[in-house]
Protein backbone atom coordinates (compact mmCIF):
# COMPACT_ATOMS: atom_id res chain seq x y z
CA UNK A 1 0.00 0.00 0.00
CA UNK A 2 1.06 3.65 -0.78
CA UNK A 3 1.84 6.26 1.52
CA UNK A 4 -0.76 8.00 -0.01
CA UNK A 5 -3.46 5.41 0.73
CA UNK A 6 -2.44 4.52 4.26
CA UNK A 7 -2.69 8.01 5.47
CA UNK A 8 -6.18 7.89 3.49
CA UNK A 9 -7.40 5.65 6.26
CA UNK A 10 -6.55 7.87 9.07
CA UNK A 11 -9.07 9.06 10.90
CA UNK A 12 -9.86 12.88 10.85
CA UNK A 13 -11.02 14.60 14.51
CA UNK A 14 -14.24 16.48 13.94
CA UNK A 15 -17.75 16.63 15.24
CA UNK A 16 -17.93 12.78 14.86
CA UNK A 17 -15.40 10.83 17.17
CA UNK A 18 -12.65 8.70 16.21
CA UNK A 19 -14.48 6.06 18.31
CA UNK A 20 -17.66 6.47 16.42
CA UNK A 21 -16.26 6.50 12.97
CA UNK A 22 -13.71 3.21 13.71
CA UNK A 23 -16.72 1.00 14.97
CA UNK A 24 -18.68 2.34 11.87
CA UNK A 25 -15.58 1.12 9.85
CA UNK A 26 -15.69 -2.28 11.59
CA UNK A 27 -19.23 -3.14 10.94
CA UNK A 28 -18.73 -2.59 7.58
CA UNK A 29 -16.60 -4.61 7.55
CA UNK A 30 -17.72 -7.13 9.67
CA UNK A 31 -21.37 -6.86 7.58
CA UNK A 32 -20.22 -7.04 3.94
CA UNK A 33 -16.42 -8.29 4.33
CA UNK A 34 -16.05 -10.28 6.99
CA UNK A 35 -17.56 -14.19 6.68
CA UNK A 36 -18.91 -15.51 10.51
CA UNK A 37 -16.52 -16.78 12.85
CA UNK A 38 -13.34 -14.58 10.95
CA UNK A 39 -10.98 -12.88 12.71
CA UNK A 40 -10.98 -9.08 12.51
CA UNK A 41 -7.59 -7.57 12.27
CA UNK A 42 -5.61 -7.27 15.53
CA UNK A 43 -5.38 -3.82 17.77
CA UNK A 44 -2.29 -3.09 16.58
CA UNK A 45 -2.78 -2.83 13.04
CA UNK A 46 -5.91 -1.01 13.55
CA UNK A 47 -4.28 1.42 15.41
CA UNK A 48 -1.73 1.93 13.00
CA UNK A 49 -3.61 1.95 10.15
CA UNK A 50 -6.28 4.30 11.63
CA UNK A 51 -4.28 6.28 13.49
CA UNK A 52 -6.23 5.86 16.68
CA UNK A 53 -4.85 4.76 20.44
CA UNK A 54 -5.63 1.66 22.09
CA UNK A 55 -8.23 2.75 24.42
CA UNK A 56 -10.25 3.99 21.15
CA UNK A 57 -9.85 0.59 19.07
CA UNK A 58 -10.81 -1.74 22.44
CA UNK A 59 -13.77 0.44 23.20
CA UNK A 60 -15.03 0.31 18.80
CA UNK A 61 -14.56 -3.05 19.24
CA UNK A 62 -16.13 -3.60 22.95
CA UNK A 63 -19.28 -1.73 21.80
CA UNK A 64 -19.58 -4.32 18.67
CA UNK A 65 -18.92 -7.27 21.07
CA UNK A 66 -22.16 -5.98 23.13
CA UNK A 67 -24.28 -5.07 20.18
CA UNK A 68 -23.75 -8.96 19.52
CA UNK A 69 -22.11 -8.50 16.02
CA UNK A 70 -18.32 -9.79 17.65
CA UNK A 71 -17.34 -12.20 20.48
CA UNK A 72 -13.93 -13.03 22.19
CA UNK A 73 -12.11 -15.96 22.80
CA UNK A 74 -9.49 -15.41 25.52
CA UNK A 75 -6.05 -15.75 23.87
CA UNK A 76 -6.91 -16.06 20.19
CA UNK A 77 -8.68 -12.85 19.69
CA UNK A 78 -11.89 -11.01 18.07
CA UNK A 79 -14.15 -12.74 15.98
CA UNK A 80 -17.16 -12.54 13.76
CA UNK A 81 -20.63 -13.51 15.19
CA UNK A 82 -22.58 -15.76 13.73
CA UNK A 83 -26.47 -16.16 13.77
CA UNK A 84 -28.11 -17.08 17.18
CA UNK A 85 -29.04 -20.94 17.39
CA UNK A 86 -32.43 -20.53 17.89
CA UNK A 87 -34.03 -22.99 20.32
CA UNK A 88 -37.36 -24.81 21.07
CA UNK A 89 -37.78 -25.26 24.66
CA UNK A 90 -38.05 -28.85 24.87
CA UNK A 91 -36.32 -31.86 26.70
CA UNK A 92 -33.63 -32.66 24.72
CA UNK A 93 -29.54 -32.77 26.02
CA UNK A 94 -27.34 -30.28 24.50
CA UNK A 95 -26.14 -32.51 21.88
CA UNK A 96 -29.39 -33.61 20.23
CA UNK A 97 -30.76 -29.99 20.47
CA UNK A 98 -27.24 -28.60 18.53
CA UNK A 99 -27.73 -31.66 15.79
CA UNK A 100 -31.18 -31.16 15.28
CA UNK A 101 -29.69 -27.23 14.38
CA UNK A 102 -27.49 -28.98 11.90
CA UNK A 103 -24.36 -27.54 14.22
CA UNK A 104 -21.50 -30.01 15.18
CA UNK A 105 -21.56 -30.03 19.05
CA UNK A 106 -18.12 -30.70 21.03
CA UNK A 107 -18.16 -30.61 25.15
CA UNK A 108 -14.19 -29.91 26.89
CA UNK A 109 -14.78 -31.27 30.31
CA UNK A 110 -13.47 -28.37 32.31
CA UNK A 111 -13.76 -30.59 35.91
CA UNK A 112 -15.24 -33.06 37.87
CA UNK A 113 -15.06 -34.57 41.79
CA UNK A 114 -17.06 -36.81 43.87
CA UNK A 115 -18.36 -34.26 47.08
CA UNK A 116 -21.19 -34.27 49.73
CA UNK A 117 -24.04 -32.89 48.37
CA UNK A 118 -24.39 -28.75 49.20
CA UNK A 119 -28.06 -28.28 51.20
CA UNK A 120 -29.35 -26.74 47.77
CA UNK A 121 -28.45 -29.92 45.70
CA UNK A 122 -29.30 -32.22 48.29
CA UNK A 123 -33.30 -30.72 48.65
CA UNK A 124 -33.09 -30.05 44.37
CA UNK A 125 -32.35 -34.05 44.35
CA UNK A 126 -34.38 -35.19 47.44
CA UNK A 127 -30.78 -36.57 49.16
CA UNK A 128 -29.90 -37.21 52.94
CA UNK A 129 -27.41 -35.58 54.89
CA UNK A 130 -24.09 -36.52 53.90
CA UNK A 131 -25.34 -37.94 50.13
CA UNK A 132 -22.33 -37.79 47.96
CA UNK A 133 -22.67 -36.33 44.13
CA UNK A 134 -20.66 -35.88 41.22
CA UNK A 135 -20.32 -32.56 40.19
CA UNK A 136 -19.20 -32.03 36.51
CA UNK A 137 -18.34 -28.65 34.67
CA UNK A 138 -18.21 -28.55 31.04
CA UNK A 139 -17.72 -26.32 28.47
CA UNK A 140 -20.71 -26.91 25.60
CA UNK A 141 -19.61 -26.20 21.80
CA UNK A 142 -21.40 -25.54 19.02
CA UNK A 143 -19.57 -25.32 15.20
CA UNK A 144 -16.34 -24.62 17.46
CA UNK A 145 -17.79 -21.34 19.36
CA UNK A 146 -18.51 -21.78 22.79
CA UNK A 147 -21.97 -21.73 23.73
CA UNK A 148 -22.64 -22.48 27.23
CA UNK A 149 -20.96 -23.23 30.58
CA UNK A 150 -22.25 -26.27 32.00
CA UNK A 151 -22.56 -27.43 36.21
CA UNK A 152 -24.22 -30.15 37.16
CA UNK A 153 -24.47 -32.67 40.26
CA UNK A 154 -25.16 -36.69 40.48
CA UNK A 155 -26.01 -38.68 43.08
CA UNK A 156 -23.87 -41.15 43.63
CA UNK A 157 -25.72 -43.79 44.68
CA UNK A 158 -27.89 -43.59 41.50
CA UNK A 159 -24.91 -43.39 39.11
CA UNK A 160 -21.77 -45.36 40.64
CA UNK A 161 -18.58 -44.79 38.84
CA UNK A 162 -19.65 -41.74 37.06
CA UNK A 163 -16.51 -39.94 36.70
CA UNK A 164 -14.85 -43.18 35.24
CA UNK A 165 -17.57 -42.54 32.34
CA UNK A 166 -16.60 -40.41 28.67
CA UNK A 167 -18.39 -37.32 30.31
CA UNK A 168 -17.61 -35.72 26.66
CA UNK A 169 -20.45 -37.31 25.34
CA UNK A 170 -24.11 -36.77 26.39
CA UNK A 171 -24.59 -37.86 29.62
CA UNK A 172 -27.95 -38.27 28.64
CA UNK A 173 -27.13 -41.20 26.30
CA UNK A 174 -24.51 -42.63 29.34
CA UNK A 175 -27.77 -42.58 31.92
CA UNK A 176 -29.53 -44.63 29.49
CA UNK A 177 -26.98 -47.07 28.39
CA UNK A 178 -24.90 -47.37 31.27
CA UNK A 179 -27.33 -46.77 34.34
CA UNK A 180 -30.66 -48.00 32.40
CA UNK A 181 -31.99 -44.43 33.58
CA UNK A 182 -33.93 -42.66 30.74
CA UNK A 183 -34.36 -38.34 31.64
CA UNK A 184 -38.25 -38.39 31.03
CA UNK A 185 -39.06 -35.22 32.90
CA UNK A 186 -37.80 -31.97 34.27
CA UNK A 187 -38.59 -28.87 35.62
CA UNK A 188 -36.62 -25.55 34.44
CA UNK A 189 -36.45 -22.42 35.34
CA UNK A 190 -34.65 -19.45 32.71
CA UNK A 191 -33.16 -16.13 33.97
CA UNK A 192 -31.13 -13.64 32.70
CA UNK A 193 -27.79 -12.38 33.98
CA UNK A 194 -24.46 -10.58 33.35
CA UNK A 195 -21.25 -12.29 32.79
CA UNK A 196 -18.68 -12.30 35.47
CA UNK A 197 -15.01 -11.75 34.76
CA UNK A 198 -14.08 -15.56 35.14
CA UNK A 199 -17.26 -16.75 33.54
CA UNK A 200 -16.71 -13.79 30.68
CA UNK A 201 -13.55 -15.41 30.38
CA UNK A 202 -14.44 -19.09 29.92
CA UNK A 203 -16.85 -18.66 27.69
CA UNK A 204 -14.73 -15.89 25.10
CA UNK A 205 -17.02 -12.70 26.44
CA UNK A 206 -16.57 -9.36 27.80
CA UNK A 207 -17.36 -9.44 31.54
CA UNK A 208 -20.88 -8.18 31.89
CA UNK A 209 -22.24 -9.56 28.51
CA UNK A 210 -25.83 -11.04 28.40
CA UNK A 211 -26.13 -14.23 29.42
CA UNK A 212 -29.06 -16.57 29.90
CA UNK A 213 -29.19 -18.75 32.43
CA UNK A 214 -30.87 -22.45 32.79
CA UNK A 215 -31.08 -24.08 36.35
CA UNK A 216 -32.85 -27.71 35.42
CA UNK A 217 -33.58 -30.71 37.91
CA UNK A 218 -34.37 -34.03 35.42
CA UNK A 219 -35.68 -37.45 36.47
CA UNK A 220 -35.87 -40.65 35.01
CA UNK A 221 -39.36 -41.86 36.63
CA UNK A 222 -39.68 -41.10 40.19
CA UNK A 223 -35.91 -40.35 40.73
CA UNK A 224 -34.94 -36.98 40.41
CA UNK A 225 -31.01 -37.53 38.68
CA UNK A 226 -29.84 -34.44 37.85
CA UNK A 227 -29.44 -30.60 38.78
CA UNK A 228 -28.10 -28.65 36.39
CA UNK A 229 -27.02 -24.92 36.04
CA UNK A 230 -26.01 -24.19 32.23
CA UNK A 231 -25.20 -19.89 31.51
CA UNK A 232 -25.40 -19.35 27.31
CA UNK A 233 -24.15 -16.56 25.34
CA UNK A 234 -26.89 -14.35 24.81
CA UNK A 235 -24.78 -12.94 21.66
CA UNK A 236 -25.38 -16.96 20.20
CA UNK A 237 -28.37 -18.18 21.63
CA UNK A 238 -32.11 -17.68 21.57
CA UNK A 239 -35.17 -19.40 22.91
CA UNK A 240 -38.31 -19.51 20.79
CA UNK A 241 -41.86 -20.39 22.26
CA UNK A 242 -45.30 -21.41 21.02
CA UNK A 243 -47.57 -19.74 23.11
CA UNK A 244 -51.79 -20.80 22.82
CA UNK A 245 -54.42 -18.65 24.62
CA UNK A 246 -56.98 -21.25 26.00
CA UNK A 247 -60.08 -20.22 27.42
CA UNK A 248 -63.46 -20.57 27.78
CA UNK A 249 -66.00 -17.83 26.63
Amino acid sequence: MSQTQEESSMLAAGPVSKQTQLRSILQDLVEETLAPHAAIPPERKLMAKYGVSRSTVREAIRQLVEDGLLYRIQGKGTFVAGERVQSDLHLASFTEDMRRRGLVPATLLLATALIEAPLDVRAALGLGAGARVQVVERLRLAGGTPMALERGYYPAELLPNLGEQDLTRSLYATFATKYGLRIDNAEQAVWADAAGPQLAETLGVTAGAPLIVFRRTSSAGSAAIEYVTSWYRGDRYQIHMTLNLRHQL
